[in-house]
Parts: structure tokens; sequence; C-alpha cells
């Protein structure tokens, strides 16, 4: 499994902080994991690991409680969809999620948070 940078990264200058065992997120799965005291949502779309804030940017609602499917990630509160795969949104297409670099070293995803 590879991480890749989403389109709208993280400041170099964050910190690379241990989210989670490569391990635990097999692919087409999402989960919630807390880093640096941030709630990040962390998505495997592909092989590929993603991380984005666990908030959906309508009305923050957790984006954890929704459904991750073929690439697309649905809030639950609002169904608001985003491309699991840019962050960037679909229904409405003028919003975008937070979104954080992300790498897998050593058997752990790691996870650039301030």
């Amino acid at each position: 499994m590879k991480a890749v940078a989403p389109v709208n990264d993280a400041p170099a200058t964050t910190a690379w902080r241990p989210a989670l065992a490569e391990a635990e997120l097999w692919e087409g799965d999402m989960t919630p994991v807390v880093v640096g005291g941030t709630s990040v949502l962390l998505l495997n779309v592909d092989g590929e690991v993603r991380a984005y804030l666990n908030r959906c940017p309508h009305q923050e609602w957790a984006l954890d409680e929704g459904e991750f499917e073929d690439g697309t990630l649905t809030c639950s509160r609002h169904l608001w969809e985003f491309d699991a795969r840019s962050g960037g949104g679909i229904n409405p297409a003028d919003c975008a999620l937070v979104s954080y670099r992300a790498k897998v070293e050593g058997g752990t995803i790691w996870v650039a948070v301030t």
C-alpha cells in the first residue's frame, strides 16, 4: 500500500505522526484515528492511503459515520459526496475536504498534522 498526497496538501512544515498499522486499513476501508489531537479519517482507495479531517465541510458532521463505496465518500448527515482520491466535492462540486499528507513506512501509516 502506498500513500499519495491529495491536491489540497498540508504544509510541508507539519510534523509526521504515526496514525495506524498499515495492516489495519484494508483496501476499500476507512477508519477514524486521532493524530496529534486531530480527528483524521484514513481511507484505502485502490491500495493508496488518503487522510482527511474527519469532518464534512458542510456542518462538520463526522465523515466516518457515512459511506465509502466505489471511491466516493458520502456524509451521512446531508448526503454530500466527495471523491475519496482527491477530496474534491462531487455533490456539490464547489466544496472540498481538508486533507493531510500521508505515507506508509515501516508497516505504519504516518500523517502530517500540526
